[in-house]
């Protein structure tokens, strides 16, 4: 999939011309990139009833994967959504794999139970009952979840950052259908200079950990080394397998961004050592028309990030 190009021009020209309508246009432009999958997958429901859904932090993956689970049932299929991160393993269970410092890599494929992640997708194919597990983040631990059984005509949406890699999922071509989401676009500035879609995932995530995880914009700085290696040696070498790449960049949401991030991170110069995307955000932030989150559809994707929304994560 070729990369896009905007540039703040439009964005702002967008914003100030007609904002309910620009903002509609965007939102219609992400939905018609779903809806050509949601379709692929209705056609190809009998031979490849499960599909995975990949893609690195921050991409989107939840909200996709509910708006194609949506399509789906109004094209008549029942539709059931995992998430793989059910599949860590506990504390305590077996030995946790470890970076090039000595550190748990949080974003290894060896954090998941692998086997039992296997052998509940051979199953779910076979229509045999399986119990998805329950992952608990605070305690690190796993407990009895719920009964799935898939029955004839329906779906399973199986989503999380390991969903393509085939050390995980294993030989699953000929029943699966793959698809890998992630912000594609790069935003152009007044000046010429390009921002890496990195950097809008990094401004996603930004909102999101501080307003549902109790993360301050340090704590997300400090993580995004690791968080970016593991994209790099996890995620990205897979992506070549995803039969729909779908870009969920949505022109008008840095501007949503630009009001709540741009003040904190102009007070907090000291964030630049952990990554050249500081600069680049501000700069970018700094050039954006602000939208205040009530310009913001309610089932939108930018509301997994900024809270709000009317779809139940």
């Amino acid at each position: 999939m070729a990369l896009n190009f905007i540039g703040i021009s439009d964005i702002n020209g967008g914003i100030m011309t007609d904002t309910a309508s620009y903002v509609r246009r965007c939102e219609e432009i992400y939905h018609q990139r779903l809806a050509e999958a949601a379709e692929k997958i209705r056609v190809d429901a009998d031979e490849r009833p499960l599909v995975l859904l990949s893609g690195p932090s921050g991409s989107g993956k939840t909200t996709s994967a509910m708006r194609i689970a949506d399509l789906l049932r109004k094209r008549g299929l029942t539709v059931h959504t995992i998430s793989m991160d059910n599949y860590f393993l506990p504390d305590g269970y077996g030995e946790m794999p470890l970076d090039e410092d000595g550190k748990v890599d949080l974003e290894s494929p060896l954090r998941m139970d692998i086997p039992l992640f296997a052998e509940h997708m051979e199953k779910l194919f076979k229509r045999e009952e399986v119990n998805i597990p329950r992952f608990n983040f605070k305690t690190q631990s796993r407990s009895e979840g719920y009964t799935l059984k898939r029955e004839k005509n329906e779906i399973i949406i199986i989503e999380g950052i390991h969903a393509l890699n085939p050390e995980v999922t294993g030989d699953t071509d000929s029943f699966t259908t793959c698809v890998y989401v992630s912000v594609r676009t790069r935003i152009r500035d007044n000046e010429d200079t390009v921002m890496h879609p990195r950097a809008i995932r990094l401004m996603r995530r930004l909102c999101r950990d501080k307003l549902f995880r109790g993360r301050s914009a340090a704590d997300v700085f400090g993580m995004l080394r690791a968080v970016n290696r593991g994209e790099d040696l996890y995620i990205m070498p897979h992506k070549h397998r995803a039969d729909f790449d779908i870009d969920t960049f949505l022109a008008y949401e840095p501007s949503v961004y630009c009001s709540s991030l741009l003040d904190e991170l102009k007070s907090s110069p000291d964030l630049a050592e952990y990554s050249d995307d500081y600069g680049s955000a501000i700069k970018i932030l700094s050039q954006l028309t602000p939208l205040t989150t009530d310009d913001v559809p309610g089932d939108s994707l930018v509301r997994e990030f900024i809270g709000g929304s009317t779809m139940k994560y």
